[in-house]
């Protein structure tokens, strides 16, 4: 089953999903969604009248939720609301149901938690090392993922102050370094590693992790040096930090024989792919 025709099951409801490949996104049917919240018989009939009720909703979902087309039940293609993980959550919020309680009580406490790290950010730092720990991460690996986070954030804001828009244009530029230093586009490499929406850098080898913090730290450092405004200018820094990076990585691999890259990956139960150890 292709992941366009995959339905998500939430109890005897059946909740039809598309899969974005560009952002890697899963979109639910918006109606699909408050049938099973409701039980209505004519969901499509609710949502209008709870978009009229709550102004606030109605806009909402006008501005962040597409239309995407999605299989009716004679199996015919239309375009029907839909929205990612947060729109969701953010419609169940407006939803008077028993069904979603348990899931605005967990909102309610990731909006505690995210209040406590804005206050203190080394609990977050905490809440992603005992994550990983859980994952069975190794105390290096996990220094060497952080380390690697910090300098992917220095760069980021770099971008940020110098004209570079976040999403699409962070996406380009990260994609260009890396396909730089390891041949493979983010892309490739998540699909040579077996995954779908998880995030590659939570999959990868303590070497594949230092080679990309070193084409980052790499790329920000000739930007700031040839002082780069805007995605283009940031492409040429991109480019030579990323082959700075290809460089190193050769010359390992010709010492030890071994790739960096891999398709070994921390994903439990795999079969064919081997698990990072």
């Amino acid at each position: 089953m292709t992941p366009d025709a995959s339905l998500a099951i939430f109890e005897t409801h059946k909740i039809r999903r598309h899969f974005d490949e560009k952002t890697e996104t899963w979109y639910f049917s918006v109606v699909d969604i408050v049938a099973a919240l409701t039980d209505s018989p004519n969901p499509t009939d609710y949502l209008k009248k709870a978009r009229k009720r709550d102004p606030e909703l109605g806009s909402y979902l006008g501005t962040y939720c597409p239309q995407i087309e999605m299989a009716t039940v004679s199996g015919k293609k239309r375009k029907t609301l839909a929205g990612n993980v947060e729109n969701i959550f953010r419609i169940i919020q407006s939803v008077p149901s028993k069904k979603a309680e348990p899931i605005k009580l967990w909102l309610a406490r990731v909006g505690y938690e995210r209040m406590q790290e804005m206050t203190d950010p080394e609990q977050a730092l905490n809440r992603s090392r005992e994550y990983w720990r859980k994952q069975g991460r190794s105390e290096k690996w996990i220094q060497q993922r952080m380390t690697g986070q910090e300098t992917r954030n220095k760069l980021t804001d770099y971008w940020s102050e110098h004209g570079v828009e976040q999403g699409g244009e962070f996406a380009i530029l990260t994609n260009i370094i890396h396909e730089e230093w390891s041949d493979l586009s983010v892309k490739e490499h998540k699909k040579l590693k077996g995954l779908k929406t998880q995030n590659l850098r939570d999959h990868m080898s303590e070497e594949e992790l230092i080679f990309t913090a070193l084409a980052e730290l790499s790329t920000r450092r000739i930007a700031e040096t040839d002082e780069t405004r805007g995605l283009e200018e940031n492409k040429i820094p991109a480019k030579k930090g990323g082959r700075i990076a290809r460089d190193a990585r050769k010359a390992l691999e010709a010492r030890t024989g071994k790739s960096v890259v891999t398709g070994n990956n921390y994903l439990l139960g795999g079969k064919s792919i081997k698990r990072l150890k």
